[in-house]
């Protein structure tokens, strides 16, 4: 039967608002699905190439396993952590903005991969507990205290409430007052240098390496094992290299080592200055040198070779600044036993470091040798740490809290296991990947442990022996 006109637009006018009920349902789900999605997903570092300070996006990174090419541009910096997939509630209000500060560019790039991967993999197990969440951000000093100052900059626009960093003393020392001024606390996984335990910081600096006036004994105690009788010293001319000279030269003193000569390294590897200081090392008649460089290392390494001064003619020692896997390939890509026989210390996890950490970076970042990721590691657990005691994340609130999670408290060694005992109001003792660190006042470790390391023929690093030593003797 035929309806009549008004019956049929009146049917389709209800066909309409029906149709369109349904699609805003729709809609409505799939915004509340995608805003719990979000929610659900740590934040990757923004592009640090952007003049603004943009929050970070929520772009799912790469799996944890990939492990990238060292950085060597701020525009491609490595993907930061996930959170949990199904977190726990959060302890409101102690989630933290935190920024790793390495040398992302220049000469000393390839030496942080191992840093970052460290503050990558606590991040990623911070949020993975689900009791606070992380937001990571890059940030790339070129070993340059002007890039730094300027990279700090963006950073304090983007809220950033706590930096692992810097990966050179010297830069440390180009931002303290900043930090000061800021409020803004900050843990170096890998500055040394001696002058830093009495700068004036405010209460603002911090370090889970340990001061070279410990790695200094350890180098003047190894030559004088060797048999070295005449002692070369040649060092970069600012307060690491100086500082770590100093001990060095100190410690060879005291072991009834004669120091032939102490000279601060030419600047220009390639120059007449340098070329004038190798000449006037083979004229000392030295048996073994010290060479402590910065960045730039290699370079010099290779024109001592040219020179012969290099390790087939007199015994060289290094410290951790210039120890790493691939170091021949800079040297000499064509000859791995260039530098067979360089010795040297680093510093190493402690004897008595939680047991788990090798592999678990390793199955993170494979292929990476250590270094001072488990310190990296560290600093960003501490400063996490800190705040959820302090129950805030103001640093001018949680800074005080720093040096009390690494002692006096009940022993924990991870992350979750910690987290859970403040949760019961107990005071705990951090003891992590890279030891027992139990901070003086000065926001420093007490002890460290050093691996002692020797280049063989085929230009692999190796461990030969490891030592601790503590600060108070």
């Amino acid at each position: 039967m035929k309806l009549p006109r008004y019956v049929s637009l009146f049917l389709a006018v209800l066909t309409a608002i029906s149709l369109a009920a349904t699609a805003c349902s729709n809609n409505d789900g799939e915004t509340t699905s995608d805003t719990t999605a979000t929610a659900l997903t740590a934040a990757t570092v923004p592009d640090t190439t952007s003049t603004a300070s943009p929050p970070p996006t929520t772009t799912e990174p790469p799996p944890a396993t990939t492990t990238p090419d060292p950085p060597t541009s701020t525009t491609t910096p490595p993907p930061a952590a996930t959170t949990p997939e199904t977190p726990q509630p959060s302890a409101s209000g102690t989630d933290i903005n935190l920024a790793y500060l390495f040398p992302l560019t220049g000469d000393l790039a390839p030496l942080v991969t191992g840093l970052i991967k460290g503050v990558e993999l606590a991040v990623r197990e911070i949020n993975l507990a689900g009791i606070q969440t992380i937001q990571l951000f890059p940030g790339d000093t070129a070993t340059d205290p002007e890039v730094a100052q300027n990279t700090l900059t963006e950073l304090i626009a983007n809220d950033v409430q706590g930096i692992v960093g810097t990966f050179a003393s010297t830069i440390a020392l180009s931002l303290i007052e900043r930090l000061k001024d800021t409020q803004i606390p900050m843990i170096s996984p890998s500055n040394t240098a001696p002058a830093l335990s009495n700068y004036d910081d405010g209460g603002y600096y911090f370090r889970t390496s340990v001061t070279d006036a410990l790695q200094g004994q350890v180098l003047g105690d190894i030559i004088a094992n060797d048999g070295g009788q005449d002692v070369v010293i040649l060092f970069h001319p600012d307060e690491y290299g100086q500082g770590l000279a100093t001990v060095a030269q100190n410690r060879l003193e005291a072991n009834g080592v004669n120091i032939a000569t102490f000279i601060p390294l030419a600047l220009d590897p390639d120059g007449a200055a340098f070329q004038g200081q190798l000449q006037a090392i083979k004229e000392s008649g030295a048996d073994s040198m010290i060479f402590i460089p910065f960045d730039g290392g290699a370079r010099y390494l290779a024109q001592m070779i040219a020179a012969a001064t290099g390790p087939q003619d007199i015994s060289i020692y290094i410290p951790d600044g210039l120890a790493s896997d691939d170091l021949w390939m800079s040297v000499n890509p064509n000859d791995p036993s260039s530098v067979e026989g360089i010795k040297g210390t680093r510093p190493a996890p402690n004897p008595s470091a939680e047991a788990t950490f090798t592999d678990r970076f390793a199955e993170y970042a494979p292929g990476l040798d250590l270094g001072f990721a488990p310190h990296a590691y560290d600093a960003a657990v501490i400063l996490a740490l800190a705040a959820l005691i302090a129950g805030s994340n103001d640093p001018a609130d949680y800074v005080a809290e720093v040096n009390g999670v690494t002692r006096g408290g009940t022993k924990c060694e991870r992350y979750e296991e910690c987290a859970q005992l403040v949760l019961e109001g107990e005071d705990i003792d951090y003891d992590g990947a890279s030891g027992p660190l139990e901070f003086t006042e000065i926001g420093e470790p007490s002890q460290g442990s050093y691996d002692i390391i020797e280049y063989n023929s085929q230009g692999q690093l190796e461990v030969i022996d490891s030592v601790t030593l503590s600060t108070d003797g």
